[in-house]
């Protein structure tokens, strides 16, 4: 008889191995099925529990709120925005300002939303300067956006002068209660006149009565 050659013992011996791993497996499987389990619910609990993504709380209108309006505590909540989507120039301490243009139930507080000096950030070289005309009426006959011509008429002598060209209408506070806390009748308007028309736009509102004409365009 011929001795087995060294080719069948080593495939006998690879057999032997596997059937002895299969056993090995096959006996196993119930602790094998189990950490596999428990290595799912692991990773499963991991996920749930991972921190929520982070989140930046922003002053926004609680309601909707129209132009001219003097915010209060009430008129305002926060609401939590993704860090990339904060609007660029929030507002601080916005309680007591007065809104500019209307703001929506929701939309953040931002400085060109209130009266004050950003309400000229979008028209290069201008100043916000606020012009009180004599007749609320005539006030309301603005919008916020009109170019307009200032005029101071003498009220004397009847001389009339335009004192400032083609200048936008920035804000319209609502300013009701303010002829009889000051004894000021009229209303005030926020323009943005250029730095040289500021001065004459002030000295004409102490010596005559301004108004307006809308601008040519």
């Amino acid at each position: 008889m011929h001795s087995p050659a060294p080719a069948d013992g080593a495939r006998s011996r690879l057999a032997r191995a596997h059937r002895r791993v299969r056993r090995a497996v096959l006996r196993r499987r119930r602790l094998l099925a189990a950490v596999l389990t428990a290595v799912a619910l692991a990773a499963g609990l991991h996920s749930v529990a991972a921190p929520p993504p982070a989140r930046v709380e922003v002053v926004v209108a609680a309601r909707d709120l129209p132009a001219g309006t003097v915010l209060s505590p009430g008129d305002l909540v926060e609401a939590s925005f993704a860090p990339g989507s904060v609007p660029d120039d929030l507002a601080e301490g916005a309680v007591g300002r007065t809104l500019a243009s209307p703001l929506r139930r929701g939309e953040a507080v931002t400085s060109v939303r209130l009266v004050g000096p950003a309400l000229a950030d979008g028209h290069p070289g201008r100043v916000a300067t606020p012009v009180r005309l004599p007749d609320p009426g005539m006030a309301a006959l603005l919008t916020v956006g009109d170019r307009i011509d200032l005029v101071a008429a003498d009220p004397q002598g009847g001389d009339a002068e335009v004192v400032a060209h083609d200048v936008p209408v920035l804000a319209l506070p609502a300013d009701d209660g303010a002829a009889s806390a000051t004894g000021l009748p009229g209303r005030l308007v926020v323009v943005g006149a250029s730095a040289g028309e500021v001065a004459v736009v002030t000295a004409a509102a102490v010596r005559a009565v301004v108004t307006f004409t809308w601008a040519e365009r």
